[in-house]
């Protein structure tokens, strides 16, 4: 029996240890299959060197571009902004990005960088460009992703002040699972601030109602916002932004 429960014990000591010695795809730079002319326009971008802020995201940052447009035209554009957003990216694919072009030659003086909720929201999907293994990513995974994004702009626009922006609320309540890892993610991400070259912004709440809830009206998927959401999400960075611009 003492033989047995031996065993037991040891099978689990191994089956923990393979757990936690998994990798971690959120810090492996890789190519984002089917971005790559969007990925060259903005190395483009970078090689004019004019922009002064960049906006470097996902499809939230991307969006900007279609449900956010008159608000960018207003808010932004006059900054001389560019919109450096792919829709489905994550933390790993904006590495890549980073190794590849992006930012090269480019000296803005903000850059407003949010990522992640893609981590979170792709687990248990097959990826093509991890050979169809299925993806998973932790909180503390995606947030090292997060970091490693963060050093690598430092390294590539050192006079560069980044704004880490919170990633938004999703899901329908706060008893979405996904809305709750990007919670903590958020939680380990606001300690990567210095306030001196490095901030943080959490305008999360702006989005959702007194109960903690998404509206759709607000973001029709419990994801993107729509046109009013980037009124909000404008409204709620605005001063900050400005702020760090001077």
């Amino acid at each position: 029996m003492k033989t047995r429960i031996t065993s037991i014990v040891t099978l689990a000591a191994l089956l923990s240890g393979c757990a936690t010695s998994s990798q971690n795809y959120a810090v492996q730079p890789v190519l984002h299959p089917g971005t790559e002319k969007r990925h060259e326009s903005f190395n483009e971008i970078s090689k004019q060197g004019e922009a002064q802020l960049v906006f470097l995201g996902d499809s939230i940052t991307h969006g900007w571009e279609s449900k956010g447009k008159a608000v960018w035209e207003k808010n932004w554009a006059p900054l001389k902004a560019s919109n450096f957003g792919i829709g489905g990216d994550r933390t790993e694919h904006v590495l890549w990005r980073l190794e590849h072009g992006n930012f090269d030659g480019l000296k803005p003086k903000e850059i407003v960088l949010m990522i992640g909720t893609n981590n979170t929201g792709h687990q248990g999907r097959a990826q093509k460009e991890l050979n169809g293994a299925v993806y998973e990513c932790t909180a503390e995974q995606t947030a090292e992703g997060i970091k490693a994004i963060v050093a690598k702009l430092q390294q590539k626009c050192p006079d560069a002040k980044i704004l880490i922006l919170a990633i938004f609320p999703r899901g329908a309540n706060k008893e979405d699972k996904f809305r709750q890892q990007n919670e903590a993610t958020n939680a380990i991400v606001k300690g990567f601030a210095d306030d001196k070259k490095v901030f943080f912004l959490d305008v999360g709440a702006k989005f959702l109602e007194a109960d903690g809830t998404l509206s759709k009206t607000i973001m029709p998927d419990l994801l993107h916002p729509n046109d009013k959401g980037y009124q909000i999400w404008t409204d709620a960075m605005e001063a900050k932004v400005k702020e760090l611009l001077k």
